[in-house]
């Protein structure tokens, strides 16, 4: 068996530990009814394994130079897992940096202090910036009962901007559903055949300014429009690597750097017909402010990665990190409580990362280059790309 099958495998295997860890899979079918007929496999001879087909690759003439760098980033993520899971701790800095290829740092506060110093500018009124924040977003929430309808009418304005900027596969498609009690505001579920469900969570009210963020993220041309292009470029050309989606692997990283910048790459094309969209539902939207609200909204993304470091380093307890994230994110306590719930998620505890350090990675990459970012979407990309600034061929 050839090194890509065994690291599908070795996924797989992993996998099966912990429900959610194996974030989609659509390789060869025979491979997943195998593995899952296996029994379980201690979770400290996974890591071996994941190390020794990481020193195996490493050390191969025959496999291309770029996708054997690829598999390498991805074992030691499965390596870090899989460790984990057999009882082995890691200061939280390392298992970011081991699992995703980008150390964490905190942000200083006053980062923080200036972009929301810049909000209150865009709300201007005496009482706290996290009142004049929740007012005017509540002029704006969009309703559960119409959440599918809006959803569906922004997916199909958004698709057309993709296709038209950075071209879409044929025949792929999305479905959405609605969600309660989970730990994310939404999430795209890769079926594979290019095509995603993205659930969206209601628990919590959404601002018209954040579903367009969601459609955008979630679909086009964020994560479904990346599968969708690399099951049809990639894997149906024999990198069945990318067949499987792990969520403790730098391929999270470049993922959610992608989906973090999807609404900035297809707005200006699309602003006059989202507005439509949400007049035709009925949903008020305070376009001229939204832009410039996200903006200066962009610096508090680090909030949650510093709460992630007081509670996996510095012993922080939630409540401390509830309060911390009210003070410096400027969100209500259900707010706060949502992301202290998201970072204590052993599944996602590490992944909080790839969101502010993915997004601004990728950001700093593409620069608004286009090309840039079809290529992301496109080709095989190691986050020690991005960080380079080298150009995917």
């Amino acid at each position: 068996m050839d090194v890509v099958h065994r690291y599908l495998e070795l996924g797989l295997r992993v996998g099966r530990h912990v429900e959610g860890l194996v974030d989609a899979y659509f390789g060869p079918a025979e491979l997943e009814a195998r593995v899952a007929a296996e029994e379980l496999s201690p979770p400290a001879e996974l890591a071996v394994d994941a190390e020794e087909l990481r020193a195996e690759i490493d050390a191969m003439d025959g496999l291309d130079p770029r996708r054997r760098a690829w598999l390498g980033d991805q074992l030691l993520g499965v390596a870090t897992c899989a460790r984990g899971l057999a009882g082995e701790t890691l200061a939280y800095a390392d298992e970011v940096e081991r699992c995703f290829g980008v150390r964490p740092r905190r942000t200083p506060e006053h980062l923080f202090a200036e972009a929301l110093e810049r909000l209150g500018a865009l709300l201007p009124g005496d009482d706290p910036l996290v009142n004049r924040y929740e007012r005017w977003r509540r002029t704006q929430i969009v309703p559960a009962d119409t959440m599918l309808a809006v959803f569906s009418a922004l997916r199909v304005i958004l698709r057309e901007a993709t296709a038209q900027r950075f071209g879409l596969p044929n025949d792929e498609d999305v479905e959405t559903e609605l969600a309660r009690d989970e730990p994310w505001l939404a999430y795209n579920y890769y079926l594979g055949g290019r095509r995603s469900r993205i659930a969206v969570n209601v628990d919590l009210p959404i601002a018209a300014h954040e579903l367009v963020d969601l459609v955008a993220h979630e679909a086009y041309p964020g994560h479904h429009t990346e599968h969708a292009w690399k099951e049809d470029l990639l894997v149906s050309r024999g990198v069945l690597e990318e067949s499987l989606l792990l969520v403790p692997t730098p391929q999270s990283m470049v993922s959610e750097g992608i989906a973090e910048n999807a609404w900035e790459l297809v707005m200006d094309e699309s602003r006059d017909a989202v507005a439509a969209a949400f007049a035709d539902a009925g949903v008020a939207v305070d376009a001229d402010r939204a832009l410039d609200v996200v903006v200066a909204r962009r610096p508090l993304r680090f909030v949650g990665l510093n709460v992630a470091l007081m509670l996996h380093e510095d012993g922080a307890t939630p409540g401390e990190a509830a309060a911390y994230t009210e003070r410096w994110a400027a969100r209500t306590p259900e707010y706060a409580a949502s992301v202290v719930r998201f970072t204590l998620d052993p599944l996602w505890r590490a992944y909080v990362a790839t969101y502010s350090l993915g997004g601004d990675l990728c950001r700093r990459h593409v620069d608004g280059d286009s090309e840039r970012f079809r290529a992301l979407l496109t080709q095989q990309t190691r986050v020690a790309d991005i960080l380079t600034g080298v150009a995917v061929p």
